[in-house]
């Protein structure tokens, strides 16, 4: 079996999930795992399938010719999740009044620390009382077992402060005991 990382983005409209589930389906595929959203008028995806290593020319064609429908495909092959040894995963959560370079900063922070940020969601919405645009991020990240803790979560404050944000970091356990 071969493991197919997609990426796809079209206008949305009801029917796209489904044509490639479609194409997947036909070929003996099996769907893994997918983060879908609509986003600014458009249909943005990312998805991981195994289809039969004989399929897998077969998927990649079907899967072009959605471009005929409006959604763009882009396969690429994948490789089965390797063990990620002693890192330590954690959930890193932000909350605060939006302005640019929010992420830039504390990306910046993670990648100096060799933090590796395996998934994020942002998202801005109207504050309840002031109506000012709040961003709010949550991202989950893998820490080498060699970064210290303690200095990668002061220089999260020292960001923190800088931006005006709050910053959480939690273990994944402690996030899941709070009863994600």
């Amino acid at each position: 079996m071969d493991n197919l990382v997609l990426t796809l983005i079209g206008p949305d409209r009801p029917g796209l999930v489904e044509a490639v589930a479609e194409v997947i389906a036909a070929e003996g595929g099996n769907w893994l795992e997918s983060r879908m959203a609509h986003l600014a008028g458009k249909f943005a995806g990312i998805l991981r399938v195994e289809v039969p290593t004989s399929k897998t020319a077969a998927v990649t064609q079907a899967l072009a010719k959605l471009e005929t429908r409006g959604l763009k495909v882009m396969v690429e092959s994948g490789v089965p999740t390797a063990s990620h040894g002693s890192a330590r995963a954690m959930e890193l959560e932000l909350v605060g009044l939006d302005r640019p370079g929010i992420v830039r900063e504390i990306s910046q922070l993670l990648a100096g620390n060799h933090v590796n940020v395996e998934e994020l969601t942002t998202d801005r919405t109207s504050a309840p009382m002031s109506g000012e645009m709040l961003f709010s991020a949550r991202a989950c990240v893998r820490i080498p077992a060699d970064v210290d803790l303690a200095s990668l979560r002061a220089g999260l404050e020292r960001v923190a402060s800088d931006l005006m944000v709050e910053i959480r970091l939690a273990d994944v356990d402690t996030v899941k005991g709070r009863g994600r």
